[in-house]
């Protein structure tokens, strides 16, 4: 059993089916039967995953609060359970990257827990950043062909240095070359931390996939240089925006939507092909989703939808029909667009949670037909 999850949870039967679940995938389960155990154990030791009995008091905030606060706990993956009127999003402007809902149940929690697993092996196998030294043009709402250098690169992310302070509340945009190839990268991705010299860590967001190609690529070919990376300077995570400022830059450009739009939900990479509707049109748009959340989705087609339609998107596996409404946010000619989903209820949440649990089993999702 590699993978710790400290479990911070008084209630003893919701506690002993965690352990359950968590005992049948392999995973090393801790019990903390309060919230002052619970920050012990984090100031004690390193967890792969910590399950919070969130109960919206004090003593939940401040826990929330020194989690993140901990050095040991910056990736550490947070996973709340909250009462089933509860509304979620902001629990993941403060850091939580799964929801269960009360009270438990085994299939569910089952569900939850297996996504969960396979994002914290996937964290683990994070290929080591690589030193790389090429030229890139940064853009974001109010701000357009910066100039930044990145100084590093890994699967999921980068470091760069540049002129300007990167700001942390919307979506920000990149294209560069590395070196010994001619066509470039183009991403998005957001601010995960800056520190005093001026270099800023970027977490990867949106990759379409050429653009994935040419990194892994690049990466492999690279492998060999991951021992000279030299360790980093002390950082500061950045401090996510409040509602407020996140409003503010909402309403910056259209592109701002998606960028400062639930953003503390973890995202799963994938290649689904599925068929996009225009909201009260039967003409289907064949499509790829390059990454899926709980709350939307990155949809890579030739030919986006302009403006801030609302859509229908249906997805097709060997195990269910995922047919979802979403509205779009983010539009890239030529790559794709951003799509946030709206829920006509409950039921249709679970469907995205079933598809997400599906897809972190293995790589057979990926390469289903259209």
């Amino acid at each position: 059993m590699d993978l710790r999850v400290l479990v911070v949870c008084p209630d003893p039967d919701s506690a002993e089916l965690l352990s359950q679940v968590l005992g049948e995938m392999e995973m090393n389960a801790e019990q903390a039967p309060s919230i002052s155990r619970g920050l012990e154990r984090l100031n004690e030791e390193s967890f792969e995953a910590v399950i919070l009995d969130y109960r919206a008091d004090l003593d939940s905030e401040e826990f929330l609060s020194k989690l993140r606060q901990n050095r040991k706990s910056l990736n550490t993956l947070l996973i709340a359970i909250v009462d089933g009127e509860f509304s979620a999003r902001p629990l993941f402007g403060l850091g939580a990257n799964f929801v269960l809902y009360r009270p438990l149940s085994l299939e569910r929690t089952r569900l939850s827990l297996r996504a969960a697993r396979a994002l914290m092996r996937r964290e683990r196998r994070r290929t080591a950043r690589i030193p790389v030294n090429s030229s890139a043009s940064v853009a974001y709402p109010g701000a357009e062909d910066l100039r930044a250098t990145i100084v590093d690169l890994s699967d999921g992310g980068t470091s760069v240095r540049s002129g300007n302070t990167l700001p942390p509340a919307c979506k920000v945009y990149f294209q560069f070359a590395l070196p010994g190839q001619e066509q470039a990268v183009r991403l998005s991705g957001e601010v995960a931390w800056q520190d005093a010299s001026g270099r800023t860590g970027i977490r990867f967001v949106d990759v379409p996939q050429t653009s994935r190609r040419l990194m892994q690529a690049w990466l492999l070919q690279n492998s060999f240089r991951q021992g000279q990376d030299r360790p980093a300077p002390p950082i500061a995570p950045v401090q996510r925006p409040d509602s407020a400022t996140k409003a503010v830059a909402k309403t910056g450009t259209q592109n701002a939507g998606l960028g400062s739009n639930r953003r503390g939900e973890r995202r799963f990479p994938c290649k689904l092909g599925a068929e996009l509707y225009r909201m009260g049109s039967s003409v289907p748009n064949r499509c790829m989703l390059s990454d899926i959340s709980e709350g939307g989705c990155y949809v890579e087609m030739p030919s986006p939808l302009n403006g801030q339609n609302g859509v229908e998107i249906v997805v097709r596996t060997s195990e269910m029909k995922l047919k979802i409404c979403g509205q779009v946010l983010a539009v890239h000619p030529g790559f794709g667009m951003g799509v946030r989903f709206t829920f006509e209820d409950d039921a249709e949440r679970e469907e995205v949670l079933r598809l997400l649990a599906l897809l972190s089993a293995g790589p057979a999702l990926d390469e289903m037909s259209r």
